[in-house]
């Protein structure tokens, strides 16, 4: 964890998104006064690409996935 203050952080903000980006920086503490004020933390530790078809392959859809529905439909629409 890095600390830095408000005016540094101001004047190098660019530079502290690319360090976090690239991973060179976990979290950046920014400090206002000498009081920690914010926390400049990455949105994902894993890329949104990588996540569609992680479980390719790990199950098997049943074939009668669907038999039941209407009878699902019911229990949720409260209907007889």
């Amino acid at each position: 964890m890095t600390a830095i203050n408000m005016l540094q952080a101001k004047s190098n903000l660019s530079r502290l998104v690319e360090s976090i980006e690239l991973g060179r920086e976990r979290e950046i503490v920014i400090a206002r006064n000498g009081r920690p004020a914010a926390k400049l933390v990455p949105l994902s530790s894993a890329p949104l690409a990588s996540r569609i078809g992680v479980a390719k392959g790990l199950f098997k859809v049943p074939d009668g996935i669907d038999a039941h529905n209407a009878e699902v439909a019911q229990l949720f629409l409260g209907t007889p």
